[in-house]
């Protein structure tokens, strides 16, 4: 097609340059968008002055454990079945031994009953003992708690974690979860709430039943979540406890326990350099002799330490100093 009108000819040929220049990004012509940092269009400005807000990582106050640590350690754990020592202020693993393997918790699980009362109880709220109460396995630790008995909350989660009553777990779950299985879904939530992803339980006591496990690393992370809890701390720093409660007619009952804890007790003892504030105990036939430790150095820095699947009471606590030995190396 022929073009008539030169001026029409040299508007439309002007236009096609620039279009050729524009797209094809070639010749000296200026872009028209720059970047530019103070435009306020900019992914600069988005991302470094609009939205300075930043997300805290979830583990930054916490120990990882991506495998074994041993270090220059020549402690023997081999007859362990898992072991793990945290420096809780500079999140910190001194030690690891099989820390995410499952095993059984046996009576450490009542940190995490101790735990889910103290977060969703109230400490002077009544308590009314049922028929759950009358736990039958041979071995079972009970303090005589009978159907119709009444206590507060205090008293009853003092009992579960100074001498580790099956009972007291019993009544603590029915009265804060309104059923044993409505504590124990709160349970599992709150210990994946805290990282705790390779652990399930399946009652507030930790006698072994099928689908109740825990491991080292997870019981550093529910211990570690209990003891900023005052009340807990207090609680397991205790050698012994006495108290009354009533039955169910309103009469008196006494009851005077002493801690399961043989630190506290004096019949071990931990190293020089350490003090231990106090822990839990656990033990069964599935789940061998267990230990958690909240401890200090001479500085009263804490740490925490955690003992699976020990295969006496004396092991367990050579174990455990031998362990805590590893603090200020």
């Amino acid at each position: 097609m022929k073009c008539t009108n030169k001026r029409k000819c040299l508007c439309l040929a002007s236009a096609f340059f620039f279009m050729l220049v524009s797209f094809s990004g070639c010749g000296n012509a200026p872009y028209l968008f720059k970047y530019d940092a103070e435009y306020g269009v900019s992914s600069f400005q988005v991302a470094e002055i609009y939205n300075t807000a930043k997300a805290d990582p979830f583990a930054e106050d916490l120990c990882i454990v991506a495998g074994d640590v041993s270090g220059n350690s020549s402690i023997d754990m081999s007859q362990a079945g898992a072991a793990l020592l945290c420096d809780v202020n500079h999140a910190e693993v001194l030690y690891s031994q099989n820390a995410h393997e499952r095993m059984h918790p046996a009576s450490l699980t009542k940190v995490m009953t101790a735990l889910v009362a103290l977060k969703y109880g109230s400490m002077d709220q009544l308590l009314t003992a049922t028929n759950s109460v009358n736990i039958t396995e041979q071995g079972a630790t009970l303090c005589g708690i009978k159907p119709g008995d009444t206590m507060t909350l205090s008293q009853a989660v003092h009992i579960l974690l100074i001498y580790s009553g099956n009972d007291a777990a019993m009544m603590v779950a029915e009265g804060v979860g309104g059923s044993v299985e409505g504590f124990v879904e709160l349970m599992n939530q709150e210990a994946k709430a805290i990282g705790a992803t390779n652990t399930n339980f399946a009652n507030p006591h930790g006698l072994t039943q099928d689908n109740h496990y825990t491991t080292a690393y997870d019981m550093y992370l529910i211990f570690n979540e209990a003891i900023k809890y005052e009340s807990f701390r207090e609680i397991i720093h205790m050698t012994s406890y006495s108290t009354v409660y009533h039955d169910k007619d309103g009469d008196s009952k006494e009851l005077s326990i002493n801690t399961t804890n043989q630190y506290l007790r004096e019949r071990y003892t931990p190293p020089e350099n350490v003090n231990i504030v106090g822990g839990k105990t656990g033990t069964t036939n599935a789940a061998g002799h267990c230990l958690v430790i909240l401890s200090r150095d001479s500085a009263g820095a804490p740490y925490i330490s955690v003992i699976l699947r020990s295969e006496s009471t004396d092991l367990l606590y050579q174990e455990m100093s031998d362990l805590l030995a590893e603090i200020g190396k």
